[in-house]
């Protein structure tokens, strides 16, 4: 093990004196382990050239290896610390989708299991999901492909229209999707795909509206649409409960289109059978179920 994590740490830093410096041995030591390893394996994985190193073919080949081994390590101890001095389920989910959908209902998982306490870390940008600080995420992504990561399929969302309804009463008419060109097209930058997703079905793809700011969530988008500063595309289980309320409304009900991204939870392929994994798992795809925003 000690000379593995010798080659690795030269191999890192393409420096014998680097690595035995971050090891806290002495530079003789790395050289003994590295030749070690050499002599066991029958290569030479060093090229040794004044004043510096270069990794041998051999060499090239060994080191992602180690790396990822390492990594996978690191990983795994990181994780065994974290679950050790919490105890929590920490769930990584989009700063807008806990506020406006999963924060009202958590209290009902945390009713029906008492012992599994739920810690949301939340984030405004874009992200996928990081297993070496949070058990599962609730993410939206085009591309599930994480290595060593499992998603559960949960829903497409359907993009929508909204504004408040004074923009509808407002004097500039907004009664056909050409007219938007009058008006703010609120946008969400981590999300710029969303307005040509959805003025594409509306048949305008070129269409502009008039200068408007740009956000990093929707859960600003969506506050500046509730005040009236403008038109928001969202996803529309974001804006259930305002378009419910008549804080907002849909001008082209009629105009609807699919996310161009799907949203899954994730967690490491390893862990998908955790008894407090699956319970989380299904809760959460009961509650989808029962949610008319995501009937079709």
């Amino acid at each position: 093990m000690k000379s593995l994590q010798a080659f690795e740490a030269a191999a890192r830093h393409l420096s014998f004196r680097v690595a035995a410096e971050e090891l806290s041995l002495t530079q003789s030591a790395i050289s003994h382990q590295v030749a070690g390893l050499e002599e066991r394996l029958g290569t030479s994985l060093f090229r040794r050239a004044a004043r510096r190193v270069e990794l041998t073919e051999a060499g090239a080949q060994l080191y992602p290896y180690l790396r990822d081994g390492f990594d996978r390590l690191a990983q795994g101890v990181g994780l065994v610390d974290r679950v050790r001095i919490s105890g929590d389920l920490v769930v990584q989910v989009y700063v807008t989708v806990a506020v406006r959908w999963l924060l009202p209902r958590l209290h009902q998982f945390q009713a029906s299991h008492p012992d599994i306490l739920v810690r949301l870390s939340t984030s405004q940008l874009d992200w996928e999901f990081d297993p070496t600080t949070g058990d599962l995420g609730l993410i939206c992504t085009r591309k599930p492909q994480g290595p060593g990561i499992h998603y559960t399929h949960l829903f497409d969302a359907r993009l929508v229209a909204v504004c408040a309804p004074s923009v509808m009463q407002a004097g500039l008419g907004l009664r056909q999707p050409a007219e938007l060109v009058n008006h703010a097209m609120l946008q969400v930058y981590t999300a710029a795909e969303d307005w040509h997703d959805w003025l594409e079905a509306a048949g305008l793809p070129s269409l502009k509206g008039r200068a408007a700011p740009k956000f990093d969530s929707y859960l600003l988008a969506i506050e500046a649409a509730v005040e009236g500063q403008g038109v928001a595309v969202v996803p529309e289980f974001m804006v259930a409960t305002d378009l419910k309320s008549g804080r907002l409304v849909k001008p082209f009900p009629a105009i609807e289109t699919r996310h161009g991204a799907s949203w899954y939870l994730a967690c490491l392929e390893e862990r998908v059978k955790e008894p407090r994994m699956q319970h989380f798992r299904d809760w959460l795809v009961g509650e989808i179920a029962k949610d008319p925003a995501f009937q079709a």
